[in-house]
């Protein structure tokens, strides 16, 4: 048995169900946005907005969506912050969601890596149009996959051709396994890809691959590396990337839940081992660090504007949706008119989006379960990017 066969087999034993509810840690644009609560809902005064929308807006995506819980902030255009929340954070006691609450972030850990290649294509260390085999010469090549034809800058945007290993993922038998990221490559390696560059698909590969780029260049640890280059310089105290093993959350947190089908019996899923996410998802963080984070970003306090500028040409993913993907940011169209740059991020037991209105106001939204394990999972997620319009454009 080869080395990939081996770490192929102790990775998975099935075909995942879970490509059916379109996997573990996918995008869905700028999936949830909003604000709401009474203007006192966590101590401070209100500055601005419609409490009755926004606490209608969430109160909606708990009593007609179904998700267990909520929790939102606001950040308006001067930096002031409201903290609100709906539903319960512990299905067994009752108890409430905690405001601003620690949740598992999912695919907005992409945009943490992403603004971290492009730190060093700054400084000279990657180039975006160099391939991959530049870096890890040897590492990537598959049935269809040619890592010296895919260049950095197709695995920022999507257009590598990689499949994403989540696809052939068992998550319910590596649930409280630990992976290593380079058998998550591995994985993806068994199915056949599509020549680089000839169309945008969304792939948590991709970024399993920029990790491994980052430490090859740097010669230090992924996590370390975004830790000191952009959770502590932004002071975001409430987000971290777990530790080899971890898997409790660490703060004050509204349990996650999961269904493996539809409408399912909801369990709590709030436990696991991240590791299966690595640079695709694993970060931790807060309604109100994930604003600081993207306006910050936005606001050229990350990168110099040419490369913030490449990080919004965007590539059309999904025309229905209204959203475009960029390096590791999305853009999704708004109805009052121009668009809102965030991500989203999907992870068992929650779902997490937010964006950065042209106004300059932020809201990033987390619901404690996917919609995958709503009744109906695709009404489900265009109910929380109605909530993001409503919220961006009142």
């Amino acid at each position: 048995m080869s080395d990939r066969t081996r770490t192929t087999a102790s990775v998975t034993s099935r075909r995942v169900r879970g490509a059916a509810i379109l996997a573990s840690l996918c995008a869905v644009g700028v999936t949830g946005a909003l604000v709401a609560g009474p203007a006192t809902a966590n101590g401070r005064p209100s500055h601005g907005g419609s409490p009755d929308v926004v606490q209608s807006e969430l109160d909606t995506l708990v009593a007609d969506v179904g998700f267990p819980g909520a929790l939102a902030t606001y950040q308006d255009a001067r930096g002031r912050s409201r903290d609100y929340r709906s539903g319960v954070g512990d299905l067994t006691t009752g108890a409430r969601v905690p405001l601003d609450g620690q949740v598992r972030i999912g695919s907005n850990s992409k945009t943490f890596l992403a603004v971290a290649v492009l730190q060093l294509v700054d400084e000279g260390a990657v180039d975006l149009d160099a391939t991959v085999e530049t870096y890890l010469p040897g590492l990537v090549h598959g049935d269809g996959v040619d890592g010296s034809t895919i260049t950095v800058r197709q695995l920022l945007q999507h257009t590598s051709g990689i499949r994403s290993y989540t696809e052939a993922m068992d998550f319910d038998a590596t649930r409280h396994q630990y992976v290593e990221p380079r058998e998550l490559l591995d994985l993806a390696l068994t199915m056949p890809g599509k020549p680089a560059g000839t169309e945008f698909s969304y792939s948590n590969t991709n970024y399993v691959v920029l990790g491994l780029i980052v430490q090859r260049v740097t010669h230090r640890p992924l996590a370390e590396v975004l830790e000191h280059r952009i959770i502590e310089p932004l002071h975001l105290r409430d987000t971290y990337i777990p530790d080899r093993g971890e898997e409790q959350i660490r703060g004050r947190h509204p349990l996650g839940y999961h269904a493996s089908t539809p409408g399912g019996e909801l369990v709590d899923w709030s436990e696991l081992d991240p590791s299966f996410a690595w640079g695709a998802g694993d970060i931790v963080s807060t309604p109100s660090d994930l604003n600081a984070f993207f306006v910050a970003l936005l606001g050229g306090r990350l990168l110099p504007p040419a490369l913030l500028a490449q990080m919004q040409h965007t590539v059309d993913a999904d025309p229905g949706m209204g959203w475009k993907y960029g390096l590791g940011l999305m853009s999704t169209d708004l109805s009052c008119g121009g668009v809102a740059w965030g991500h989203g991020g999907s992870i068992q037991g929650f779902e997490t989006g937010g964006g950065v209105g042209p106004d300059g106001r932020a809201v990033t939204v987390a619901v404690t379960a996917l919609p995958a394990a709503m009744a109906d999972p695709l009404a489900a997620t265009k109910r929380i990017n109605a909530a993001v319009d409503a919220v961006l454009c009142s």
